[in-house]
């Protein structure tokens, strides 16, 4: 009994010690679900989850990285506690890299204490400091969503009740990064929806005056034409003309809010343009992305979407051409988005330029302005024409 009692008390130390362990991992996925659950804005949400992890698990860093459209590549989505220039090194990587890509293959939690492969790929000290890493997976019902990462200040083995909630955390965040998807497509066709009912309204009210309006002018002209009046003849025919332009703006700024943007986002809207776009117009068009994150808000997302529907419309109407092409790029730091063709060009010398392509061109421009960015327009040296919408990555607020 004596030597008993000792051993006794020792396992029910042990006990109390691994119930107190498992109290403490509920609390922390209890805090985790509740933060979760209570921010619907992502960056905020991301913010505040980093936050609590570096408290929660001692690190003196994290960073959470979101899978990129391409699916090769993840981003930087919010980071806390690296240098800048760490940041800007690894604001993307690719989706097999290091120890991220091992978490992501073994869909599990995993730590490592040998970072030379993030430093000889950045080349920057911090990761010959850092002591150790661990990364986490974000999944949500088998789907890849990204990865998230603490850097460690000490380097101590992970116990394997806490792998297992880094995991249970990551699935958890990945439902909310998954939630905030679904929430961005919910609001593009929210978005869509509003565009169609003003449409129909524009075209209930003035679409049908203006109809009525240019079959008078018509029969006006007819009625004229008895009197032999010159002036009288001119004076219709510059109202009827002007009528027509109008009415043809009219009906393609009715086209355009029609035009309904695809829910899953703007490349796949583009792709969906440019696949329609021989049959529509017999000019052939070949759509190319580079850029392996495009990451726009909704309503920048409409905004360039309707910018190089105009441009590709324009193409169709005035080029003359018979190939066109329609290029996503990174130039300068700046988003660019590049519409050629091979046709006439634009601005001939000598010969005005349709007054409706002016009129689109002033749209696209005051569209661009909105987005912080501008549209340059210019002949192609070996022929044809080039319209370029510039807009920032990070634009300013």
């Amino acid at each position: 009994m004596a030597q008993g009692g000792p051993a006794r008390l020792q396992g029910e130390a042990e006990t109390g010690r691994e119930e107190a362990g498992r109290m403490q991992t509920l609390r922390v996925l209890s805090e985790v679900a509740a933060t979760l659950a209570s921010e619907y804005d992502l960056d905020a949400l991301l913010d505040r989850f980093l936050g609590m992890m570096v408290r929660l698990s001692g690190a003196s860093a994290g960073v959470v990285r979101v899978l990129t459209a391409d699916g090769r590549h993840m981003r930087i989505a919010a980071s806390l506690g690296l240098p800048d220039e760490v940041v800007e090194k690894e604001r993307l990587v690719d989706v097999d890299c290091g120890i991220c890509g091992a978490a992501i293959r073994s869909h599990a939690a995993r730590q490592t204490q040998n970072l030379a492969s993030c430093s000889e790929r950045t080349h920057l000290p911090y990761f010959s400091q850092c002591s150790a890493m661990v990364a986490v997976p974000l999944e949500h019902q088998g789907r890849l969503l990204g990865a998230y990462n603490l850097y460690m200040a000490e380097a101590r083995p992970i116990p394997e009740e806490v792998s297992l909630l880094f995991t249970a955390i990551g699935e958890h965040l990945g439902m909310a990064i998954e939630n905030a998807r679904l929430m961005r497509e919910n609001l593009r066709m929210t978005l869509m929806s509003e565009r169609q009912m003003m449409a129909n309204e524009v075209h209930d009210s003035l679409a049908q005056t203006m109809a009525y309006m240019k079959m008078r002018v018509e029969l006006l002209r007819e009625a004229l034409l008895g009197y032999e009046s010159g002036k009288a003849l001119k004076y219709s025919g510059d109202i009827q003309q002007a009528l027509d332009e109008a009415y043809a703006s009219l009906r393609e700024l009715l086209t355009q809010f029609r035009n309904r943007m695809d829910p899953l986002g703007l490349e796949h809207a583009l792709q969906e343009l440019a696949a329609g776009y021989f049959d529509r117009t017999g000019v052939r068009l070949e759509f190319e992305n580079r850029i392996p994150d495009l990451n726009l808000s909704v309503d920048q997302e409409v905004q360039v979407f309707h910018i190089l529907q105009e441009a590709l419309s324009n193409v169709a109407r005035h080029a003359g051409a018979r190939q066109a092409w329609l290029l996503l790029d990174v130039v300068d730091g700046q988003y660019a988005f590049t519409v050629e063709d091979d046709g006439r060009g634009v601005f001939v010398m000598g010969i005005q330029p349709d007054l409706r392509h002016h009129f689109g061109i002033s749209i696209m421009s005051e569209r661009a302005q909105r987005l912080g960015g501008n549209i340059e327009i210019a002949n192609r040296p070996q022929g044809g024409a080039r319209l370029r919408l510039m807009v920032p990555i990070h634009p300013e607020p």
